[in-house]
């Protein structure tokens, strides 16, 4: 049976045929749609969200322990938060098959770096798979679970943007109900005590020497040889963007499984042509192995050292030129920056805290970031998940210590999902140690950013049963924070005396603001305590209208001036009713309709 699929469906369908029995991941682009397929395979596969990529890994990590085939799923920057587990699980082995899925973002399209998660395997000592395509996804994820259990160790696997959203035709195969295997208690092995972790240490090295084996006759390293003396090495979707460029006047050495290296294929292939090119993104990995090996190469010398390796790319840094097309004028292009949707809840919240002054805004990752841009200018800092509550108390800190007669202020900023994934932790340690900062959840009922993932606010599970509603008042109570208060972010005369009332304390605050999305599929229970939201629409009144452009600085896109009538307009296409440009008007020109 063949079917059109995405690198990550493919991978959702490699694990079912495998016999996976438990996958867990955490949002993010651009693995999301993994968990989410893996979920349709439901009877099958147990999968849930995890709360971060660390919780994720563990999950599945007990699962593999306890002998059922199964799966993590992350994007790169999550690979950071579950590198904990990954390298101890390293010592301690596994007993069903376990396989962790990292997909990095060359390019950085939706991350806030460019990491290339390669340099974990090596670096933690497990096998490395790469695929390129999405037939590759399906068949080295099954190929993936064999070589866990045979050599009793975690696996990763590596893809990146282009993998895992390109779509491609994929043979597919019927599951393989894989039996659990028996649990036994054996301390020397899964409990990572000093005494027991040096022993288990040889073993690591002993594994990797089989492993070295293992890479050199993989079937998933291959040559292509078409008699010419130009020899292309690559892995990943590289490699079939370089046979765009090179097609038949190279051969190649395509490596699917990198780590540990098949170093005499590589050695052998190099021997065997004049002229070498590496292509890989993004480090130099495979570059650094050839040079290692003593061969002159063409690598990060001449191809870019970030960013996605298209055929456009590859080619324009082989020959200097690329093909003949229309080129666009960047000075005739209008910018379109992205910005919060119409009837965001978080537009009211940010309008009203870009208007304080003294004040540092510590943001958090999530579309509320979009906080920092115009007109708002209401985030400061944003660097990785949670770290907002965490940042901003070492910040005020240190305000604090200054003399200042009026000392900044810091005001912590993240979303509901990003306050389960890591930012509880960083909200204990300013209960703990009394920091004055206000700490702002925002609370839009869902995971917003990467498509609406349920979480433990929301109410639902990931296949959809009833979970419970976490109170977010009481969490913050349970870490030492006394004022706390649930706010609508759309009343900004209630925002503004919620701020006044937070930083006029000498001790932590928590506000959370509580609107859903407004892009949300409404829950009953939404509905019940949500009524009329996203139910009426507004207009501006263009008698009233004096054309003074106040309403445009609430950034809703549905919002435009007409600069020959000189009056602002609303697109009732995207206008949802908030009401936040009303308040802000001072002429009471934009009306309910």
């Amino acid at each position: 049976m063949k079917k059109l699929m995405t690198g990550n469906e493919a991978v959702a369908r490699g694990a079912w045929e495998a016999g996976a029995k438990y996958a867990s991941a955490y949002p993010g682009t651009p693995s999301t749609e993994i968990l989410e397929t893996i979920a349709e395979y439901k009877g099958d596969i147990k999968a849930e969200w995890g709360v971060n990529e660390k919780v994720a890994f563990e999950s599945a990590m007990g699962a593999a322990f306890a002998g059922a085939r199964s799966l993590a799923a992350m994007k790169h920057v999550g690979l950071n938060v579950a590198a904990d587990p990954l390298f101890s699980m390293a010592y301690t082995g596994t007993n069903g098959g376990f396989v962790v899925i990292t997909a990095d973002e060359p390019g950085q399209h939706s991350s806030q770096n460019e990491q290339d998660n390669r340099n974990y395997a090596p670096f933690a000592k497990v096998p490395l798979f790469e695929p390129g395509d999405s037939q590759e996804c399906r068949d080295m994820v099954k190929e993936a679970f064999k070589v866990s259990e045979d050599y009793d160790v975690p696996v990763l696997v590596r893809l990146t943007t282009r993998t895992s959203h390109s779509k491609g035709i994929v043979e597919c195969g019927d599951r393989e109900e894989v039996g659990i295997r028996e649990y036994r208690k054996d301390a020397a092995k899964y409990v990572s005590v000093p005494a027991h972790a040096r022993a288990r240490r040889l073993v690591v090295e002993d594994r990797m020497r089989r492993l070295a084996d293992y890479a050199e006759a993989s079937p998933l390293n291959y040559v292509e040889d078409n008699g010419s003396e130009v020899g292309v090495i690559a892995s990943g979707t590289a490699f079939f963007f370089a046979k765009e460029v090179f097609g038949a006047d190279a051969s190649y050495l395509k490596l699917g499984f990198t780590n540990p290296m098949p170093v005499r294929k590589i050695r052998d292939f190099c021997g065997s042509v004049k002229k070498i090119y590496v292509i890989e993104e993004n480090d130099p990995i495979i570059e650094t192995q050839v040079r290692l090996l003593g061969f002159d190469c063409q690598g990060k010398n001449l191809f870019p050292f970030c960013g996605e390796l298209t055929s456009d790319i590859i080619r324009r840094s082989v020959s200097g030129s690329c093909f003949d097309a229309p080129e666009a004028d960047p000075a005739k292009v209008v910018a379109r920056p992205p910005t919060l949707c119409a009837g965001c809840p978080h537009r009211g919240f940010f309008y009203e805290l870009g208007r304080r002054r003294n004040v540092m805004v510590s943001g958090d990752i999530g579309c509320y970031t979009l906080g920092f841009a115009e007109p708002y200018n209401a985030m400061d800092t944003c660097v990785c998940m949670g770290a907002s509550i965490s940042a901003g108390h070492g910040a005020q800190q240190v305000f604090d210590m200054r003399k200042d007669e009026k000392p900044r202020r810091v005001v912590s900023v993240l979303g509901d999902s990003t306050f389960f994934h890591t930012g509880i932790n960083s909200l204990l340690m300013v209960g703990y140690n009394r920091s004055r900062t206000v700490n702002v959840i925002l609370d839009n009922r869902i995971t917003g950013m990467t498509g609406h993932q349920q979480n433990p606010g929301s109410g639902y599970t990931l296949g959809g049963d009833r979970a419970p509603d976490l109170d977010f008042e009481a969490l913050a109570r349970a870490c030492g924070i006394t004022r706390v208060r649930t706010i609508d972010p759309n009343d900004l005369k209630l925002v503004k005396e919620t701020l006044d009332w937070a930083l006029a304390l000498d001790e932590p605050s928590v506000i959370v603001t509580r609107w859903p999305c407004a892009l949300k599929r409404f829950s009953p229970e939404d509905k019940a305590e949500f009524k009329g939201a996203f139910q009426s629409r507004y207009r501006v009144d263009r008698d009233l209208c004096i054309g003074c452009k106040a309403c445009l600085r609430s950034g809703c896109p549905a919002i435009a001036f007409d600069f020959a009538g000189k009056k602002s307009g609303i697109d009732p296409d995207q206008c949802v009713g908030c009401g936040v440009c009303a308040q802000i008007c001072p002429k009471s020109a934009i009306v309910r309709e």
